[in-house]
């Protein structure tokens, strides 16, 4: 339980982290928006996230504080999304993961929409090992994303295909479901809430 509030709080912070990082240059240009998840195209992963930890750019002990409003939260066309680095994104994810006890070996793929992890466990608990994987995830992305987990590896090798696709991909959307049926076969923890179940999909929207 100890780990698990932690990992929630680093989570937390690297969420507020990457989108603080991921805004528009001087030319308007959106910087944090990957859908092509090519890291050799990108600032390592963990770029803001690191530099903040080790107390780079901020002293780690400082509170964080912003204000928006009609004014201030757009630019000159009227217009300022916050963006989400995908990339970044799972490489928090996974490497928070694996710190989690009897946790190895975790790929993470995130969406616009779905974060997929395979990890290899020798929990005794799968259930709940895959729980805190979960939820570990659930703290790091906004709330409108859906999180799926597998301890099996075997399907691993689908998540890493998805890689180098996007939104756009075609036939992304059966792909993705074929996976997700597939991981929805391990254990997939507790419910989120009453209106929820264990993957974030509220009643009637489950797969």
């Amino acid at each position: 339980m100890f780990y698990l509030r932690k990992a929630l709080l680093a989570a937390g912070i690297a969420s507020l982290v990457i989108l603080n990082g991921c805004g528009e240059d001087g030319d308007g240009r959106g910087t944090g928006l990957h859908d092509n998840a090519n890291p050799s195209s990108m600032d390592s992963p963990t770029q803001y996230y690191e530099e903040d930890y080790r107390g780079r750019n901020h002293d780690s002990d400082d509170f964080g504080f912003t204000r928006v409003n009609n004014t201030t939260g757009e630019d000159q066309n009227g217009d300022h999304t916050p963006s989400i680095d995908r990339e970044q994104l799972a490489d928090i994810i996974s490497r928070l993961s694996n710190q989690i006890p009897n946790v190895n070996d975790v790929s993470t793929l995130v969406t616009d929409e779905e974060v997929l992890i395979v990890y290899s466990t020798d929990s005794n608990n799968r259930n709940y090992t895959a729980d805190q994987v979960k939820r570990t995830a659930m703290a790091t992305v906004p709330r409108y994303y859906h999180v799926y987990v597998s301890d099996n590896m075997a399907l691993r090798q689908n998540i890493e295909n998805y890689a180098t696709l996007d939104s756009r991909s075609r036939d992304i959307e059966y792909a993705l479901d074929k996976t997700i049926k597939q991981m929805l076969k391990s254990p997939q923890g507790s419910k989120v809430s009453d209106e929820e179940n264990a993957n974030g999909e509220s009643v009637g929207e489950h797969r």
